[in-house]
């Protein structure tokens, strides 16, 4: 455990945490509180965007700010859930005068735009399945999702369309219908498209959700193995009662908020926590139509006076890597809870957030297939820098081992390192992937879902992270944790990002080798070189450290940001690659 702990929020803060006993909550929860919360019970009609826009929409919300957009020069355009809801409804209108059959797969394709959030819940409302693809695709991967979605209805705007998916239409024959968004509106529309806003202008602004079930399929998401073709992972409308729970108490949303979460809409962190959670919270969200900027980040956090923010661990370092100067004049009075995911959270990343916004940063855990947070640092909860934190209330966590007859059996004590396992059951749990049953079954044994990642809980049950199973070194009897490696790395002031991997070795089987990015205006030389293996024996020591270190430009990320180690490992042991649809790209 880290010496250093950040106490929990005091309850004389305002507003309170809306979970003020963890142990209390824990003790007495109950799924179906959560469902009656909502005006839902299991097994009974559900839709998620009644559930997230039209009872906000028809109540004393409706009037309220739902998202409040940015574009490029900052000038903000505030939808409020009535306006938001009469576009919705004229996009489902479009779908029924398109005669797109209820259960077909919708998907955008677009950057952070008011479209793309009236497409996400008029798919939604209307009974189709919504599936996000990231814009920053290029054609070949759209294409594979496309294809594999079956999608037959594609949102888009002109520009990509033209770019990256018009010559691949005659290849897409479940593909009934592309929609342009025009921006700037074109002189002509290319052959076989409709104008988004011509078709939706001409419906009316009333409409009613379709009677979807509990257990119909609601969201496609696609995300990469480490080899084959992007798996397609199947979410139901259910999944809304655990996305709006843990928006409410592992991110802490209070109506009065204003709340940021800086993922792109592509990835199911944009859509569970940037588009379902915050609505059904009723709590006003900003939309950040550009990319990182650092200095146009705080100038967002400050303006707006954001009081919940949501990122990710690469955003936060290349906040940290950009050093104090940027933060200069800023006041951020108005944050009082930062949260972060997509990867794990290196200790000196919170430490950073403590010092330099006034809050430490609240990490998580979940994964595309849990549908929504499934462990955190929560607000009435100490933090323990590096951890992962504690289990939602309703969902049980364990760590466990697979044996070599096939078995999985739980380690009960505490400090074991073994794979992160949930027990079935919490309502965002994935139904499915996408025509492949038996890939789906081999992630369920003994009653446990397998996560794939490797964990210990302490012994006040705290989880922490070790990483993925085939990324952990096992180095003369020890398992070393890669993420631990690049933890202590950073911690010397020359490095801002850093990857570690297991090569071969004859004697101790596998060697520790890391790859560091460093911080601009740092010198590569010999002197560096020794003084980052000094430093990473002292911290570590000498049979953790890495035995060799590799300043690097970039290191590959996906295009959401995490580090590809899989891919470093690959290219160092000369294996395939794999799938790299994903990869980020630079110029």
């Amino acid at each position: 455990m880290s010496p250093l702990v950040y106490k929990a929020v005091g309850s004389g803060q305002q507003p309170a945490p809306n979970m003020t006993s963890y142990s209390e909550w824990r003790r007495s929860f109950s799924w179906e509180n959560v469902w009656n919360e909502l005006g839902a019970s299991p097994g009974g009609p559900l839709n998620i965007a009644e559930i997230a826009l039209d009872r906000h929409a028809r109540g004393t919300n409706a009037n309220r700010v739902a998202l409040r957009v940015l574009d490029q020069e900052l000038h903000a355009t505030s939808l409020t859930y009535r306006e938001l809801g009469a576009l919705v409804n004229r996009f489902v209108n479009a779908l029924g005068a398109l005669e797109v059959p209820r259960g077909a797969v919708i998907a955008s394709f677009m950057g952070r735009l008011p479209e793309l959030y009236v497409t996400a819940l008029g798919a939604l409302k209307s009974g189709c399945s919504y599936c996000p693809l990231f814009s920053a695709f290029g054609p070949e991967p759209a294409k594979a999702r496309l294809a594999l979605g079956a999608v037959r209805v594609l949102v888009t705007t002109d520009l990509l369309y033209r770019r990256k998916s018009a010559r691949l239409r005659a290849e897409l024959p479940e593909l009934g219908h592309v929609l342009l968004v025009r921006i700037p509106a074109a002189s002509e529309l290319p052959a076989g498209t409709t104008d988004f806003h011509a078709l939706i202008d001409q419906q009316s602004e009333h409409a009613t959700a379709s009677a979807t079930g509990c257990e119909d399929p609601a969201l496609l998401h696609f995300t990469s193995g480490t080899t084959g073709k992007p798996k397609g992972v199947v979410h139901v409308h259910a999944a809304i009662v655990a996305q709006y729970l843990s928006a409410k108490i592992a991110l802490d949303l209070h109506p009065e908020d204003v709340y940021w979460c800086t993922a792109d809409p592509g990835w199911v962190t944009g859509t569970a926590y940037g588009i379902i959670g915050p609505l059904a919270c009723g709590v006003p969200a900003i939309v950040d139509s550009e990319e990182f900027d650092v200095q146009r980040w705080y100038t967002i956090l400050e303006r707006e006076r954001v009081s919940v923010w949501y990122t990710a661990p690469t955003a936060i370092r290349m906040l940290m890597k950009a050093g104090h100067e940027p933060l200069a004049g800023h006041d951020f009075k108005a944050l009082r809870f930062l949260g972060s995911v997509g990867e794990p959270l290196n200790p000196e990343a919170v430490i950073w957030g403590a010092e330099n916004l006034g809050l430490p940063f609240h990490d998580n855990w979940w994964q595309t297939e849990t549908g929504a947070i499934m462990v955190a640092n929560y607000a009435c909860m100490d933090i323990r820098p590096g951890s992962m934190g504690r289990p939602l209330p309703g969902v049980e966590a364990g760590v466990v081992e697979r044996r070599e007859d096939g078995s999985v059996a739980a380690l009960e004590a505490p400090e074991q390192v073994g794979e992160l396992a949930l027990r079935p059951g919490w309502p965002s749990m994935f139904r499915g992937y996408l025509n492949d049953p038996e890939r789906y079954a081999a992630c369920f044994e003994n009653g446990w879902y397998l996560t794939g990642d490797l964990a210990r809980r302490d012994a006040d049950g705290y989880y922490w992270f070790i990483g993925r199973a085939d990324d952990v070194i096992k180095s003369a009897g020890h398992l070393i944790s890669p993420f631990e490696v690049e933890s202590a790395l950073m911690l010397h002031p020359a490095v801002a990002q850093a990857a570690v991997i297991g090569v071969p070795d004859p004697l101790i089987y596998q060697a520790v080798k890391a790859f560091v990015e460093l911080k601009p205006g740092v010198t590569n030389d010999e002197a560096l070189s020794r003084a980052l293996l000094s430093h990473a024996r002292k911290s570590l020591g000498a049979a953790v450290a890495p035995r060799e270190i590799v300043v690097v430009e970039t290191l590959p990320r996906t295009r959401s940001g995490k580090i590809m180690r899989r891919l470093l490992r690959a290219r160092e042991l000369g294996l395939p690659e794999g799938d790299l649809s994903t990869l980020e790209t630079r110029a």
